[in-house]
């Protein structure tokens, strides 16, 4: 079994890079955690088996991986406000004892509703003060028990975060009824720079609990990719996490990308576009200088997706290393979006994995496997151009068709 990651030492920030407390560089390598046989979406902790668990950190390991990230959920973990839940956190500390005999740094994501929402819980998650409060308690008491424990690489503090448009508690703050969520509407620039203040707020109140339990503990947050407008569906789509007014309060920054633009079938043009695509996100998060990483990523082959063409498991091993490969330099660790194909998934999920759900190694497993092998240092792709257009950012936050703009001119740059 390959244990080459296993260590005493936290890991820490230097530069733009990640690395142990002696100086050893670290990339996150490696997947978003859940058996192929809980259902959709996986119940992690309440099907936790801890005999299968290993086997799949131990297998991980051999692959080469370095790092998974796997779903804290309230139904598991805070079910009462204040108090933790010690069934879950019995299953949590044996899953790091796994992660740790298998060489893994564990990535933890803040409770979400994945198992179930207690009834307190189903509040605006974002301005809703009492929720707030019981979540800050959740990350007081959680980082505390873990506190110097050098097995977990980060705090994440949600997966996909994304500030509702309109609540009782926005409309609060706002002063009244909510703009329409329509290019041209009054007051729309305002009310998005509202929004983004939301998640600057939540963002600032939830890192500065866990650096209060442990200092040294590193935070971040995952960014669904609409928290960058270089494409949008609808304004209201926009996440309203904007990386330049969060990231003073991280320790490096996450986000996650599909392709999409458009919805990857592996046509002719669609790599190519949804690499320029994904650029144009990394970018955006790659200029504060701090570490990023693409916490989750990947897309489907073996198969057909819902009503889209089949794809090869070798289509799918194409998309995942150019994915990986455009980024290197600009990101710096990769987590795929699952370890095993998800048989029941409502979604892409179905086929997006290193393994069959049979367990068997599918192609993009084979090429992850010799990727680690080139960890730390991994080939780039070519250089970016000098003279690539900006992204206009309150611009594409109030019309989607600014973000469409930009990324054809952005294309036209690069040369595809």
């Amino acid at each position: 079994m390959n244990t080459r990651n296993r260590s005493s030492e936290r890991i820490v920030i230097a530069g733009e890079e990640f690395a142990t407390h002696s100086g050893t560089p670290f990339v996150p390598f490696g997947v978003n955690y859940f058996r192929p046989d809980t259902g959709w979406a996986p119940k992690v902790w309440q099907q936790f088996d801890p005999d299968p668990v290993g086997a799949d950190l131990r297998r991980l390991a051999d692959l080469g991986a370095t790092c998974v990230r796997v779903f804290l959920t309230f139904a598991s973990f805070y079910t009462e406000p204040g108090k933790l839940d010690p069934e879950g956190l019995a299953k949590f500390d044996r899953f790091l004892d796994l992660a740790d005999a298998a060489g893994l740094r564990v990535h933890p994501t803040g409770p979400d509703h994945w198992e179930g929402l207690p009834a307190w819980a189903r509040a605006d998650r974002y301005a809703d003060e009492p929720f707030l409060q019981a979540l800050e308690a959740f990350w007081s008491e959680f980082v505390a028990r873990y506190r110097g424990r050098p097995t977990i690489f980060a705090y994440d503090l949600l997966n996909e975060p994304s500030v509702p448009w309109d609540t009782p508690a926005l409309r609060r703050a706002w002063g009244g009824a909510v703009p329409k969520p329509e290019p041209g509407a009054t007051d729309l620039l305002d009310y998005q720079q509202l929004r983004e203040g939301i998640g600057e707020a939540w963002t600032r109140r939830q890192t500065a609990a866990i650096k209060q339990a442990d200092p040294d503990a590193l935070a971040t947050v995952g960014l669904i990719q609409w928290s960058i407008p270089s494409k949008l569906p609808t304004v209201q789509a926009y996440a309203a996490f904007r990386p330049s007014r969060i990231a003073p309060y991280l320790d490096f920054l996450e986000v996650h990308f599909y392709p999409l633009d458009p919805l990857l079938t592996y046509a002719p043009g669609e790599i190519e576009q949804n690499l320029a695509y994904l650029e144009t996100v990394v970018r955006e998060v790659a200029c504060f200088g701090k570490p990023v990483v693409l916490a989750e990523f990947g897309w489907y082959g073996g198969g057909a997706f819902d009503d889209h063409p089949p794809a090869t498991e070798e289509d799918q091993a194409a998309w995942c290393n150019a994915a990986i490969t455009r980024t290197a330099g600009m990101a710096k660790g990769w987590l795929n979006w699952g370890f095993y194909d998800q048989p029941g998934a409502r979604d892409v999920s179905v086929l997006t994995g290193l393994l069959r759900s049979s367990g068997e190694l599918k192609a993009w497993g084979r090429r992850f496997e010799e990727l680690a092998l080139a960890l730390p240092a991994l080939p780039e792709g070519p250089a970016l151009p000098a003279d690539l257009p900006v992204l206009d950012w309150d611009a594409c936050i109030t019309d989607p068709a600014a973000g469409d703009a930009f990324r054809e001119a952005y294309r036209a740059a690069r040369g595809g």
